[in-house]
């Protein structure tokens, strides 16, 4: 990767710069709308807690008036997000000095990632011609493996566990001399990733033929913390409010448990199995402290595994769209989440929010889909 000091200010200004500078690379993805998601989450949450199998947790559920924009995302280049941080990184270390002089081209580079930002980091490498080594866990997905092999990857397999994977990049590394692109904890990644947001705010401005309008809020999803944390650098400045959203299965919501802990320590280790597999990874401190230090994100919420399914259920026979897991974590918060719900309820009033929603991939196979709703 190339030296963080050398790395852009964390600024809304750098995450527009990254935009210019990826934008040859990467699709604009579309934003789309759903009435009878809207109608669903402006309605008492017992209708759809029943949707997901849950008790409803309050005897009063909250009414917010919700109106969502759906970043899609899983329609981006290898299906994700990534790409827009790993063509950043890669672009900026094709422009640092000494970096080709030193055989930088031909050691390639190296990454960690249990599948997007494994086929994002491979796609970057092969556009710019050089070798990529990725680390990959052996449960990871097996479209995902195929696909980052299908890119010219080098998979090299590891445990599931954050320090499992960086023990098998270290040895790749010092094998082969690349470079390594982290999937989340480098500032030309969370810069990358955060222009996801810049679009989409144009895009809803456009929408609505209004340009001087902004959503009230955005929401995505957060593993490592690069989406959500470019997401609130791109927001900074602007009367958008930003939220990030985890599983709360087996500890996957260490962001949110740092968050409201006394002490606001970033919690670095996260070993749990949630579908969301995207999100199994504990949040990087480039993003923790754009996330909670900066105080750019306003809150983050969790929500079950049986909320998760319900949520991505409704998104493919209401929406039509091939999305994973980890992309529906969002959309399951507003749906599910009576804390969040109560808040925009207070907060929103009778106009309600414009809800930006982050559908961060749809790299998920038709196996593991008949699994999760046999």
């Amino acid at each position: 990767m190339a030296d963080p000091s050398t790395s852009p200010p964390l600024t809304r200004a750098s995450v527009q710069a990254a935009h210019a500078l990826i934008k040859p690379y990467i699709h604009i993805t579309p934003v789309l709308t759903n009435t009878t998601l809207n109608q669903l989450a402006s309605s008492p949450l017992a209708p759809a807690a029943a949707l997901a199998s849950t008790p409803t947790p309050a005897p009063a559920p909250a009414r917010p008036v919700l109106r969502f924009w759906f970043k899609c995302e899983n329609l981006q280049r290898i299906g994700a997000f990534k790409v827009r941080g790993a063509f950043h990184a890669v672009e900026r270390l094709k422009a640092e000095p000494g970096w080709a002089e030193a055989g930088g081209r031909e050691k390639g580079v190296v990454t960690h990632s249990s599948g997007n930002h494994a086929q994002a980091l491979a796609l970057a490498a092969r556009t710019a011609n050089i070798p990529a080594h990725i680390v990959m866990p052996s449960i990871s997905a097996p479209p995902k493996i195929a696909a980052t092999k299908g890119y010219g990857a080098t998979v090299v397999f590891s445990g599931s566990t954050s320090t499992e994977r960086e023990a098998a990049t270290a040895e790749v590394i010092a094998q082969t001399g690349a470079r390594l692109v982290p999937p989340y904890d480098h500032p030309d990644i969370v810069l990358g990733q955060g222009t996801a947001a810049l679009e989409l705010q144009a895009q809803f401005q456009e929408l609505t033929s209004d340009p001087t309008r902004f959503l009230h809020a955005i929401i995505t999803p957060c593993g490592g913390g690069g989406l959500l944390s470019g997401t609130a650098l791109a927001s900074e400045g602007t009367p958008t409010k930003v939220f990030g959203a985890e599983p709360s299965f087996q500890g996957a919501d260490d962001a949110r448990r740092a968050y409201y802990s006394a002490s606001g320590e970033r919690i670095p280790v996260v070993k749990t199995l949630t579908i969301a597999d995207g999100l199994r990874t504990p949040v990087g401190a480039v993003p923790w402290s754009i996330i909670y230090e900066r105080r750019l994100v306003s809150g983050i919420y969790a929500v079950s595994e049986d909320e998760i399914k319900a949520a991505l259920r409704l998104v493919y026979e209401r929406m039509k769209l091939v999305v994973e897991p980890s992309a529906v974590v969002g959309l399951a918060v507003a749906l599910f989440n009576e804390e969040f719900r109560t808040m925009v309820e207070k907060e929103g009033g009778d106009e309600g929010w414009d809800l930006g929603i982050v559908f961060s991939g749809g790299n998920v196979s038709l196996d593991a889909l008949g699994k999760l709703f046999a």
